[in-house]
């Protein structure tokens, strides 16, 4: 670090440092407050390299959004606000991709047994079942899957707008899966 500045700068100085872009402000407020905010982000991630993350995001959030702190409240506060909203950013995108990959398995689960269902099951008793279905959505399913027709050329035919149209083949298909589930 250059000599021409001081290690014991204010919180004004380093603020504006950084306003700047002064590699050396930069430096300085991340000396002074990593440690602080690495036992912050420890305390939120679910590992060491998950809490490093969090505290290299935060930074980069601090030292892009530094020209938006306001001297109301101390510099440590403000910091700390960002880290403990990053690692929570964090923790919402880990239970997503939790969630996705969840319900990514329940699918190719689901799949497999309505394929397993199909290959025991007629195509009349598959015709029963899709007859089953509210008229609605049978008759998507069947315009759709059967005659090929586009979701346009559906909601042009059934006089009903394309996300319905879309919305009704979603719904068969889901009412049929369960059917199909309980045909095992």
């Amino acid at each position: 670090m250059s000599n021409n500045i001081d290690k014991n700068s204010t919180e004004q100085e380093l603020v504006a440092g950084c306003i700047n872009q002064e590699r050396q402000y930069q430096e300085l407020l991340y000396q002074r407050y990593a440690d602080q905010m690495y036992t912050i982000c420890l305390s939120y991630a679910p590992s060491e390299e998950a809490a490093c993350d969090i505290l290299q995001e935060g930074f980069i959030k601090v030292f892009r959004k530094i020209d938006q702190f306001q001297a109301t409240s101390s510099l440590h506060s403000w910091i700390r606000k960002i880290v403990v909203n990053t690692a929570l950013d964090h923790y919402r995108k880990q239970k997503r991709q939790a969630e996705k990959i969840d319900s990514y398995q329940q699918l190719n689960v689901n799949n497999t047994m309505v394929n397993n269902v199909l290959d025991q099951i007629s195509v009349k008793e598959l015709i029963k079942l899709v007859n089953q279905l509210p008229s609605k959505a049978a008759m998507v399913l069947k315009l759709y899957a059967v005659e090929g027709y586009a979701h346009k050329e559906i909601a042009e035919k059934l006089n009903i707008t394309e996300g319905t149209s879309k919305s009704q083949l979603h719904r068969a298909r889901t009412l049929l899966k369960k059917l199909l589930s309980n045909q095992r």
